[in-house]
């Protein structure tokens, strides 16, 4: 298709693209406001095992709002799913504005955490079913990156702002991506789902202008051979693991899951500000915070070109060496402070070197495994366990981030920052490996090509009687049609 008629699916994408942007930033709140509270910048008197709590409780959140987006994009549609998410945002807002409260603030975390997990669910999804095989990477990767602006607007404006400024300025966020996605269209693979075949060809036509009638024609019918197909297999929890055609993709992403989990960057970004203040590091708290927003933004930006032009596996690799090895420059500094206990006085000079292996940790993971968790799965699984299998990756990630998080406090009691990035740096580089070993290449494929890559002859085994089964709907509905 030529570029231009691509001009409905950038828009849209901008759209969905500003919930990112909203999550990104409420996510962030605690990377601006820790610092504040740790130093009595406010009303509120918290204790650091109390700020490890906050910190933790987004992800209760995020597993609730991921099971509730599966029920709600399969029953109502991706489109509602994302415009309900911009109800708990809201009201956490008001909330957060309102209290001096610790545990309303932990309640306050858990609602955003519910938001923050409906939108990185649904957003994806959505993306991935209204964008051209050709660039729905970048599209895609595209609300990864606008999740990367919003922690870049906290970072760069929640140092130089009070506790509770910082906190009304939130509040615009999910009132305009609300009256933005209002006018989104519902994807054309739901509303085939559905079974409404003439609104599913407006929306095409709408998202696509096709300039000719067959080559809509062809493509709706392609979309509705494939829903029909994955609609007619089980959808549940039980199809997802004990279907051997889905096992290389649940194992592809539960390792990459994994490897993004404990490589650090999601402790990297609710303490920033802590591991600066405990690794002695001279270095302006609000510089750093700017220098960290900003290198994460800006390669989200890049990683959306890379994806469709490097491909994802490439990515996936050299994301996962580089940043172990940067973050080995990280743990060879804290060896010197922590184990060595070279005196400060000599050592303070070099603390540059740790603050660069994060800053080079936080590009390199943003490039490539950052943003491609998020796309990599949404390609790999077919319609009818996409949901079940989305929801599960975030229930796994959101219990293993809320343990990360929780315990990083006693990581660091028990084994010093120097044997807490020991660990980031191995499981980062085994998850390089991990990805050499297993993970395919998905660029410019269609999401049929893609099932077949991974299914191999499961997919092949499965397609006749699906055929026959897809062949007998088609004519069922054509009969109701006329």
């Amino acid at each position: 298709m030529p570029q231009g008629n691509r001009t409905v699916q950038y828009l849209v994408t901008f759209a969905v693209c500003l919930a990112s942007v909203t999550t990104g930033t409420l996510l962030s709140w605690t990377t601006s406001a820790i610092p504040k509270l740790n130093d009595n910048e406010t009303i509120i008197h918290i204790s650091r095992e109390q700020i490890s709590w906050l910190a933790a409780m987004g992800s209760p959140g995020f597993i609730s709002g991921s099971l509730a987006s599966r029920y709600i994009s399969d029953r109502f549609g991706r489109r509602a799913t994302i415009l309900s998410s911009a109800i708990p945002a809201t009201v956490a807002t008001i909330l957060v504005i309102a209290t001096s409260n610790v545990w309303l603030l932990y309640f306050l975390r858990f609602l955003w955490g519910i938001a923050v997990g409906m939108v990185v669910t649904v957003s994806t999804i959505y993306l991935a079913e209204i964008s051209d095989k050709d660039i729905r990477g970048s599209l895609t990767i595209s609300s990864r990156f606008m999740f990367n602006f919003g922690n870049f607007l906290m970072l760069a404006i929640g140092p130089f702002v009070t506790y509770d400024v910082l906190n009304y300025l939130l509040l615009a966020l999910p009132i305009t991506f609300f009256i933005a996605c209002w006018f989104i269209p519902e994807t054309p693979y739901y509303i085939l789902k559905e079974g409404k075949v003439n609104e599913a060809r407006k929306v095409l036509m709408q998202l696509r202008n096709y300039s000719d009638e067959k080559e809509l024609e062809d493509e709706l019918e392609r979309m509705r051979q494939d829903v029909k197909k994955e609609t007619l297999r089980s959808s549940s929890m039980k199809e997802l693991i004990t279907g051997r055609q889905y096992r290389k993709a649940v194992i592809i992403c539960t390792g990459i899951k994994i490897s993004q989990m404990l490589s650090g960057s999601v402790v990297i970004q609710h303490y920033f500000g802590l591991i600066l203040k405990d690794s002695k590091i001279n270095l302006d708290l609000a510089t750093a915070s700017i220098i960290f927003g900003a290198v994460r933004f800006l390669s989200g930006i890049a990683s959306s070109q890379l994806a469709d032009r490097v491909g994802r596996r490439p990515l996936l690799i050299i994301s996962y060496i580089g940043t172990g090895l940067s973050l080995a420059l990280c743990g060879a500094y804290f060896f010197c402070l922590e184990i060595l206990k070279i005196d400060l006085q000599t050592i303070s000079p070099y603390g540059v070197l740790a603050f660069v292996g994060i800053i080079l940790s936080v590009i390199l993971s943003t490039l490539g495994f950052n943003s491609l968790i998020y796309v990599i799965p949404a390609e790999m699984f077919p319609m009818n366990v996409k949901s079940v299998a989305m929801t599960y990756l975030n229930i796994f990630g959101g219990l293993s981030n809320f343990a990360i998080i929780k315990l990083y406090q006693q990581m660091i009691n028990q084994f010093g920052l120097f044997g807490v990035f020991a660990l980031f740096t191995v499981v980062s580089i085994a998850g390089g490996i991990f990805s050499y070993l297993t993970v395919p290449e998905t660029k410019g494929k269609s999401l049929r090509e893609i099932l077949v890559l991974l299914q191999g002859t499961a997919y092949d085994e499965t397609a006749v009687n699906l055929n026959m089964k897809v062949a007998n709907e088609l004519k069922a509905d054509e009969a109701k049609e006329v």
